[in-house]
């Protein structure tokens, strides 16, 4: 459709949505301006490109907008660039692009946990971290401390630790003096806490806010 629309189109002004021209992707933090050029000049002309930087710090957010003269070459970005930069259209710059960010982000979070979590047996990766003994130094349990410098609420950490089977509940409290996030999570099962822990420790939710994932203590033998 967007082909079709606009192939004869000599710039973006001869399309009135705006939309249809930027993009959004996710990009190493590493990436300079220059950079997301680069990757993606292959595939038409770009007006601008801007990286989304933490207001308060300036490092990047692994996120950034490219647009093109014309929509088609928009489209075709989006078809042909390398699936890890997930590209989608932008929204208009009159709607949120905070809520637009923290969406997009945390959708694509989702999609990536829901494709590699199931089944246990199945990830190498957590194969080798449940016999790799060094690597659990700390007394297991099936329970889980979650701190967060920013609030968070009970919706959000459900849906983000529910994508790990075996979640039995998650209680979100808030300390009114720092108003900090805090929560406690509980799973059936401790390979089911080992593996939220080893995905989420370190997690940035929302982008820029780093999560703190430690065992808490649950009255069980740690050693099964």
């Amino acid at each position: 459709v967007f082909i079709a629309q606009s192939r004869a189109s000599g710039s973006h002004r001869d399309v009135e949505d705006e939309e249809l021209t930027r993009i959004f992707v996710m990009i190493p933090k590493t990436y300079t301006e220059e950079d997301l050029r680069e990757k993606f000049k292959m595939y038409g002309d770009i007006e601008y490109c801007s990286i989304i930087k933490n207001k308060t710090t300036g490092e990047s957010k692994g996120l950034g907008y490219v647009r093109y003269l014309k929509p088609s070459q928009a489209a075709r970005a989006i078809e042909e660039c390398d699936r890890s930069y997930r590209a989608i259209l932008a929204e208009p710059k009159n709607k949120s692009s905070e809520s637009f960010e923290h969406d997009y982000y945390s959708n694509n979070m989702r999609q990536e946990l829901r494709g590699n979590t199931l089944p246990f047996c199945m990830q190498p990766e957590f194969c080798s971290f449940e016999k790799t003994e060094t690597r659990i130094q700390e007394p297991v349990s099936k329970r889980l401390s979650v701190v967060s410098r920013l609030p968070f609420t009970q919706e959000q950490l459900f849906a983000l630790f529910d994508l790990v089977p075996g979640l039995e509940y998650c209680d979100v409290q808030r300390d009114p003096h720092t108003n900090s996030g805090y929560a406690v999570i509980q799973y059936s099962t401790a390979a089911s806490a080992i593996y939220a822990k080893y995905k989420l420790h370190g997690f940035e939710y929302p982008p820029g806010n780093r999560l703190t994932v430690i065992f808490l203590e649950d009255g069980n033998d740690s050693s099964e």
